[in-house]
């Protein structure tokens, strides 16, 4: 069957259109996103303001368009922490509905790291042992270890690189005390749920998902993504440290033009890169593999696990 995962993130809206049955490996068939950076469009009670609500409502309606356009049968509509998070959320869902017929489920911040976890438990498999894994969003920051599909462990920390350049980076190139302030933060919020997972077994795998991991990576000398999804990409954190100041001091059109990074992501490197740097030193570790699956292909698995062999549920 033809499934499509519609994505309304911090950053962007993405649909994500795949070939799929249940016991195959998802076939990606279309790909449609449009950037709204939701994380950036609040008022200042934490309300996504009438102009982003405006703007996410015809994003979703578009979206829509190339879903019935590309013969989607089954779309799963869901949200995650720019969402979830804002104070007028309630609103946001009905308003959305209401003018697109779409109703968006959302994710608490737990549900996307054991989703995120199971994509990367399906991509590295079962020899991979225990995983941690760590995915860094606009919003949202989420952890999770494991030895099975199901993680033993999982958090949600709101240290998204898009919530915190708009919170804690106004400037371009951002003020070094802006900086020393923001590692401070992002070190403690981290510190906090380390403990949780030390009690456990150390991890046999680190992995990390995300287009900001991604682009750390490839600043580090990991493979173009045109090489394909089966090339192996790791992110080093000897490399990653000796970028942060580099990036600290770069405006964002500087970073704009350095290998892998997107114009659009280039603002929020900065926070992304203090958040990997922090979650690598704090949990020990020296190197990761960037995972190509991530909460998307999450939610297209638990999907296909309910179907039965005819494709119902």
């Amino acid at each position: 069957m033809r499934l499509g995962v519609l994505d309304v993130g911090s950053n962007t809206v993405h649909l994500l259109v795949v070939d799929a049955h249940r016991g195959a490996r998802p076939l990606p068939a279309y790909s449609h996103k449009a950037e709204l950076r939701l994380a950036e469009l609040l008022d200042e009670d934490g309300s996504i303001s009438p102009a982003g609500v405006g703007k996410l409502a015809a994003t979703v309606r578009e979206a829509m368009v190339v879903a019935e356009d590309k013969g989607v049968e089954d779309l799963l509509p869901f949200a995650t922490s720019a969402v979830r998070d804002a104070a007028n959320a309630d609103h946001v869902l009905e308003r959305v509905a209401a003018e697109t017929g779409v109703e968006l489920k959302v994710l608490s911040g737990e549900d996307e790291a054991r989703l995120t976890f199971l994509a990367a438990r399906r991509w590295f498999g079962w020899s991979a042992g225990r995983l941690l894994v760590l995915d860094i969003g606009g919003g949202s920051l989420e952890i999770a270890y494991g030895i099975d599909e199901q993680p033993d462990a999982a958090a949600s920390l709101p240290l998204g690189a898009g919530r915190l350049t708009a919170s804690w980076l106004p400037g371009d190139p951002p003020d070094p005390a802006d900086v020393r302030a923001l590692r401070r933060h992002v070190r403690h919020e981290i510190a906090r749920v380390v403990g949780g997972f030390s009690r456990l077994s150390a991890p046999d795998h680190v992995v990390a998902t995300s287009k900001t991991f991604k682009q750390l990576a490839r600043l580090g000398g990991a493979p173009r993504s045109a090489e394909g999804p089966y090339t192996q990409r790791e992110l080093v954190r000897a490399s990653l440290e000796e970028w942060v100041p580099k990036l600290a001091a770069m405006p964002a059109a500087e970073r704009a033009a350095l290998p892998g990074v997107s114009e659009g992501r280039a603002g929020q490197l900065l926070a992304g890169a203090l958040v990997a740097e922090g979650a690598m030193d704090l949990f020990g570790v020296e190197r990761l593999e960037i995972c190509p699956w991530a909460l998307r292909e999450g939610v297209i698995l638990r999907r296909l696990d309910t179907l039965s062999g005819n494709g119902t549920p």
